[in-house]
């Protein structure tokens, strides 16, 4: 959940995540090229629209929550787990201690 830059990931799964990561802390840096990118990796349209909206929806929700000064509950972790279905729950990197930097 903290750095997927470190994990071992398939070319396809980072170059999502790459497009994810400048899209929440870049947006206005967004280029077509960018999309083109994804359909390099094999991404369809359909895909990449999925990829947007879901960055979008979690950027807000994130957004809103430290807006209003939510807190999430260490527990609260443990029912992200649970929630999970694999392979996702099986990421190591998705749950590993965030690091002090």
């Amino acid at each position: 959940m903290h750095d997927y830059t470190t994990a071992d990931l398939d070319q396809q799964t980072r170059t999502m995540l790459d497009f994810v990561a400048k899209l929440t802390s870049e947006p206005s840096a967004m280029k077509e090229t960018d999309v083109v990118e994804l359909r390099a990796v094999g991404f369809s349209d359909e895909n990449i629209l999925s990829i947007v909206l879901v960055t979008c929806l979690y950027n807000f929700m994130t957004r809103l929550a430290d807006g209003l000064g939510v807190e999430f509950p260490e527990r609260g972790q443990e029912a992200v787990k649970r929630w999970l279905q694999p392979p996702a729950r099986d990421q190591e990197w998705l749950f590993a201690p965030k690091s002090a930097d």
